[in-house]
């Protein structure tokens, strides 16, 4: 027996976790002082004194888990801190109408009790044992079921229900399989089709041709010169930063029955005027216009990813230049065509603008869900089913893409150097991508035109080109010696409205988005892909679908926020929030992990090392988040058109309101003003990040269009 196995057992207390402890004090705090409702009145704890048992639960469950993490059982704080907030949800649930809706209150200390059970998880050795990670993960994803499953499955079960609440599962099979949705006499020589026939057809045919036309304007600007790389990349940049129904204006003005250029056709050739742009070529046609751009970008990016060494050893071998394309080129872009005919799917799936004015007999999924819940007859059970198709086509086309794109590699861009040139096109392929994109900036062109001076007289609808600013007056007036408010006009509430919420949303949805990103690519946790999936979620859900399923999944308590601004902020944040994600990933995947790893060595904590070595390099995709989810909160409509209300309306509902009304120039002046703020933020923002350089040599610059 030894000296050591003689002396006394010393207890030695686990370390407590200040952090955790100082997260639970805040809990305790929020329920001790800040109101519980939404609508103000007392503090949880004051309900509690009340002799209100949920609420005194609550408090206790806070209080012992602030206990747990001073004294550092981890096991007694993450079980407190867990079981107070399924208590409290369960409570407000089964208050139902009765009960009180979640305010700031609740919010804060529901946040700070699940921050707390994720770090005292951690430190039960889940991720790793990695506090920082497990709160991100923890959090966001609880974030993530409240608002975007939670509502999703609310708009799927109600799809189920009669409008009296009663189980109706042959109502459901009624509302899903009704002949206006899956019509097709309109395929075999009839006239009409079912809705979702014509969404189908309609997001089908500008996925196709915005891939297309993304694919000609990318290969002008990478495989072109580089004398008509900037004037793309502007023209590109114009309808990003467009309300998406205000080229469908600009159509109507153009080619409607009182158009400019139908008067014209009329007058001089003898063509009778027409409805012609009403209907699937209209619609078709100001979608296009509308999300060519974004398949141009996506283009654009990986046609200069493609390493020029798999070109040249092409041209080694002696292959055309018409070979080299279609055997290199093209299969390697397989992914970015992919991907772009899924966007321009989706977002033709989605768009409300464009076919609220133009679509006239030609019906649509997103037009048919706003009636059904802004209509006269006031049919939620109808606009869930019709929801439940919309997003079954969009899951759809998911699946096939992954089919179609497979399990092969496309990696071009490795480590080893490939500064070589990229292959010409072929002379008569480039002429015709030259002449495509000419004709193309001039449509567009004049398109704007129409949009910047329709504002500015007095009826370009009509042909009355007299100058004019009454109709800007009208929406953005000043009167410096009005008592009530200097501005008058009648369009500053809903732009001051628009600018605040899109200030709000953008920082936080990069907040969410670089965080998840950061738990993505740098740690290895249990669960990380399935937290990864979570996150792109809203992608693949329409912003139709979104604004229904708030619609139907806030409107009672306890998560009762229809009506107010924090519906519209936390609609934007994440339905937004993929792309912050996105970004992040890409950005971070530029960033070696040794330097992670070096501040680790260090002894640096995860969140020193995130706040003091990868945040500071991942401003450029900080910044951009922030410009996307500003400009998209400034422009969006199919979610937020069923969410805005008169004390908190928004430009674009503001404008489609106008349009109803046949307000065409006021509606038009008004686009112009969102096109030059949101343009002007955009450039700046370009200006300050730059683009990436891989350094590769320039393509030369070529003569001409051939």
């Amino acid at each position: 027996m030894t000296a050591a196995s003689l002396a006394p057992t010393v207890f030695v207390p686990v370390a407590r976790d200040r952090a955790t402890t100082w997260i639970a004090a805040g809990a305790l705090a929020a329920l001790a002082v800040v109101p519980w409702g939404l609508e103000g009145g007392a503090s949880s704890l004051a309900l509690a004194f009340r002799g209100e048992f949920s609420h005194a639960a609550v408090v206790a469950l806070a209080a012992l888990a602030l206990l747990g993490a001073w004294r550092g059982a981890a096991r007694a704080t993450a079980v407190a801190a867990g079981v107070a907030v399924v208590w409290a949800f369960a409570a407000g649930f089964a208050a139902g109408a009765k009960g009180t809706s979640f305010g700031a209150g609740a919010g804060i200390a529901l946040v700070a009790l699940v921050a707390c059970f994720a770090r005292a998880i951690a430190r039960r050795g889940a991720f790793k044992g990695d506090p920082t990670v497990a709160t991100i993960v923890v959090v966001v994803a609880a974030l993530l079921a409240i608002f975007i499953f939670f509502p999703v499955g609310s708009v799927l079960s109600a799809a189920m229900f009669d409008d009296k609440g009663a189980f109706a599962p042959g109502l459901a099979a009624s509302r899903l399989l009704a002949a206006d949705i899956w019509e097709v006499q309109c395929l075999t020589g009839g006239v009409h089709c079912g809705v979702a026939i014509n969404s189908a057809v309609l997001a089908t045919l500008v996925g196709l041709l915005s891939t297309f036309v993304g694919l000609v304007l990318a290969l002008v600007v990478q495989r072109g010169g580089r004398r008509y790389a900037a004037v793309t990349k502007v023209m590109s940049i114009l309808p990003i930063v467009t309300p998406p129904f205000v080229i469908a204006l600009a159509l109507v003005v153009l080619f409607g029955r009182t158009g400019l250029v139908t008067a014209i056709l009329n007058d001089v050739f003898g063509i009778p005027r027409s409805r012609w742009i009403y209907g699937l070529p209209g619609v078709a046609l100001a979608q296009l216009l509308t999300f060519s751009p974004i398949a141009f970008l996506l283009l654009h990016g990986a046609l200069a990813a493609i390493s020029p060494a798999l070109e040249e050893a092409a041209q080694t071998l002696r292959a055309s230049r018409w070979r080299i394309f279609r055997t290199v080129t093209l299969p390697l872009l397989k992914p970015a065509l992919a991907n772009a005919f899924l966007l321009g799917f989706v977002e033709s799936l989605a768009d409300f603008g464009n076919p609220i004015v133009l679509a006239g007999n030609y019906e649509v999924l997103s037009t048919k869900i706003f009636f059904a819940i802004a209509g006269a007859q006031h049919e939620p059970g109808r606009a869930a089913a019709l929801a439940v198709v919309l997003l079954g086509l969009t899951l759809v086309a998911f699946w096939l893409q992954q089919r179609w794109i497979g399990k092969l590699s496309y990696v071009t861009v490795t480590g080893k150097g490939d500064s070589g040139l990229h292959a010409l096109l072929p002379p008569w392929l480039r002429r015709a991508c030259f002449g495509f994109a000419v004709s193309w900036f001039v449509f567009t062109i004049a398109c704007y035109a129409v949009i910047l001076t329709g504002g500015l007289v007095k009826d370009i609808g009509r042909g009355d080109m007299t100058l004019t600013l009454h109709h800007l007056s009208q929406g953005f007036a000043i009167d410096p010696s009005s008592r009530a408010t200097m501005f008058v006009g009648s369009a500053w509430d809903s732009l001051f409205t628009t600018l605040q919420v899109a200030a709000i949303s953008a920082p936080l949805t990069a907040i969410v988005g670089l965080l998840s990103a950061y738990v993505i690519t740098r740690h290895r946790f249990s669960g990380r892909r399935a937290f990864e999936f979570l996150t792109m979620v809203s992608f693949a859900i329409p912003g139709t679908v979104i604004g229904v399923s708030y619609i139907v999944a806030f409107n009672v308590a306890p998560l009762e926020l229809t009506g107010g601004m924090a519906i519209l902020v936390l609609c934007f944040v994440f339905r937004n929030m993929p792309v912050g994600v996105r970004a992040g990933i890409a950005a971070l995947a530029q960033i070696d992990k040794t330097l992670d790893e070096a501040s680790s060595t260090l002894r640096a904590s995860t969140t020193r090392t995130l706040t003091r070595v990868v945040l500071p390099l991942l401003k450029p995709a900080i910044v951009a988040t922030l410009v996307f989810s500003f400009t998209h909160a400034m422009t969006a409509v199919s979610a937020v058109i069923f969410l805005a209300t008169a004390k908190y309306n928004l430009a674009t509902v503001y404008i489609i309101n106008r349009v109803e009304a046949g307000e065409y120039p006021l509606a038009i002046a008004y686009s112009s003003v969102l096109i030059f703020i949101m343009l002007a933020i955009l450039l700046a923002v370009q200006a300050l990040v730059g683009e990436t350089r891989l350094g590769r040599r320039a393509t030369p610059m070529l003569a001409g269009g051939g």
